[in-house]
């Protein structure tokens, strides 16, 4: 006999409204988005009475997730940034230097003085050693400084490789080593552009590797590509540099391990640094944009407790000195260490503005990006571009529901009927879990949902025929209708579970437009077996109980 539980139907029923609940905001896209906006800048910037009014635009009791629009359905920029890998190379010799200089002043009098020469090659150490018969012993004292490669590709390898010729003795990073950094290159700076556009509230950005020095920015809802580059393009490289001399011309000679930078203010100001930074934007733990004590705008710093230690150390033993803060290669501000500051904190001042201030503590706090970035390729899709694909996609989404309704009524009537309205709750729940989950909508995945239409109907169909061939043979119409969904379930199974890996395959391969055609696939699948199973049983349930025929017609 046709029976449900009553604790089943209240499961089904229930699931069914939840879907259409989360489903809900997404019928009042713009007012529900107006909302979440002025609620995330209540909670970041305060409130103001125009926040208040837009964020009473939706009720705060119902649910306020929406499906996010792609790219080519909101408009915004795309980019394709190649990463200067070879940039950490210099910057990792840099680094390097100090510790070599030590360890050979460590044998001095083996080796004599040791004096930096300009590089070779980018990416490589040079030194002279005054008493080239010690070289073995120079060998051996700066390969102790070599430590394994972090990597698996790199097992049983060591980061530096350390040659000597002459009196000249040569460092530089193993292969190994390179294509482990070119890892960590590519991979920090996709986690800082990441963060970056996440700061400005963006929506649902894709930001993908594409081959080994590649990222892939997609940015719904940004104005253009330029804008999108201001948000991203800045390296934003915070160090701290001691400062060897000032000069009013830009030919000022320098030696090995010294810099020559210009202040970003006055152009005509030039300043001698030592190469080796003190601190960097890695040691920083916060940025927060305020005012000094003449109430210009400022950017304060903290440090973590590696960098206060740093920090206070050297302003401790360089009392009287300068101090250089260097952004991207640009002196911000070379002040004297009056005193020692050993609260972990510091202040950038400058010809800031309030607005300028505000953008250069958002950098520093997503952090530097590790290298340099080239923008091969760059477009930008108007909003009226996406709102044709919207419209199309419209179109083409309620044809293809009005020509299944009109088909499943026609072929299987008032059971037609049952199925059509499991069609309508199957979409709302389609939609309510993307929107749960977040989920980008692009035109491809209006094409999935199209296809989901299609796949929830075959489900019935399937159910109905067999339904056909059991009332030819069954003992009436209940048994004949038992018998029909339990008799199908197995090729409704086996269909959708070969849909839904073969889904999987393209979301774990595929990229971009194959990703938001294969997640709404999947999804319409799961909702598609349970509305189809299930909701449309409890129908033919409901309705069966309520009128007893004798006979019925599929």
């Amino acid at each position: 006999m046709l029976q449900i539980p009553l604790w089943k139907r209240v499961v089904i029923l229930g699931l069914c409204l939840l879907g259409i609940l989360l489903a809900l905001p997404n019928a009042f896209y713009t007012r529900v988005e107006t909302h979440n906006d002025a609620v995330s800048a209540i909670e970041t910037l305060g409130s103001t009475p125009e926040r208040e009014a837009d964020a009473g635009l939706w009720p705060s009791f119902l649910p306020a997730t929406l499906v996010n629009l792609g790219l080519d359905l909101r408009g915004g920029a795309h980019l394709l940034a190649e990463v200067h890998v070879e940039d950490v190379y210099v910057d990792r010799m840099d680094t390097t230097w100090p510790d070599v200089r030590d360890a050979l002043v460590a044998i001095r009098d083996q080796v004599g003085f040791v004096e930096r020469l300009e590089a070779a090659a980018p990416g490589t150490l040079s030194l002279r050693i005054q008493n080239a018969d010690a070289m073995p012993a120079a060998l051996e004292a700066v390969r102790a400084l070599a430590q394994p490669v972090v990597s698996l590709s790199g097992i049983g390898a060591q980061d530096l490789v350390v040659t000597g010729q002459g009196s000249t003795l040569t460092v530089e990073l193993s292969p190994e080593e390179k294509l482990a950094t070119d890892d960590r290159t590519v991979r920090q700076a996709l986690e800082i552009i990441r963060r970056r556009i996440d700061e400005v509230g963006t929506r649902e950005p894709t930001i993908q590797r594409q081959g080994e020095d590649r990222i892939l920015i997609q940015v719904p809802g940004v104005g253009s590509a330029e804008e999108l580059k201001g948000i991203i393009g800045t390296t934003a490289r915070l160090t701290f540099h001691p400062v060897v001399s000032a000069s009013a011309t830009a030919d000022t000679r320098t030696s090995a391990g010294q810099l020559l930078v210009q202040d970003i203010d006055e152009e005509a100001v030039w300043y001698v640094l030592e190469s080796a930074a003190i601190l960097s934007g890695e040691d920083l733990k916060t940025a927060q944009p305020g005012f000094d004590q003449n109430g210009q705008p400022s950017v304060t710093l903290s440090f973590n407790g590696h960098g206060a230690q740093v920090f206070g150390r050297f302003t401790s033993e360089n009392v009287g000195a300068l101090f250089a803060t260097v952004l991207d290669d640009k002196v911000i501000t070379a002040p004297q260490i009056r005193e020692p500051i050993t609260g972990g904190q510091a202040q950038i001042t400058g010809n800031f503005t309030v607005e300028s201030s505000t953008d250069l503590a958002v950098l520093l706090r997503a952090g530097a990006l590790p290298a340099e970035l080239t923008f091969l390729e760059e477009r930008t899709i108007s909003p009226g571009l996406g709102q044709d694909s919207i419209e199309a996609g419209r179109i083409a989404a309620v044809v293809g529901f009005v020509a299944v309704i009109v088909f499943m009524a026609l072929s299987y009537g008032l059971f037609g009927i049952f199925a059509n309205i499991a069609l309508i709750v199957n979409l709302s729940m389609l939609l309510g879990v993307l929107s749960a989950f977040g989920a980008t909508l692009t035109l491809p995945g209006i094409a999935g949902i199209v296809l989901t239409m299609g796949m929830a109907v075959d489900a019935n169909v399937l159910v109905f025929e067999r339904i056909r061939e059991e009332l030819k043979t069954a003992k009436g119409p209940s048994r004949a209708i038992e018998l029909g969904y339990q008799r199908a379930l197995s090729a409704i199974i086996d269909a959708n579970i070969t849909t839904f890996i073969t889904s999987l395959i393209l979301f774990l391969l595929g990229s971009g437009p194959v990703k938001g055609f294969a997640v709404t696939l999947m999804v319409g699948i799961v909702t598609s077996v349970f509305t189809a199973i299930w909701l449309t049983r409890l129908l033919v349930v409901i309705w069966f109980e309520r009128r007893r025929p004798r006979t019925i017609e599929v």
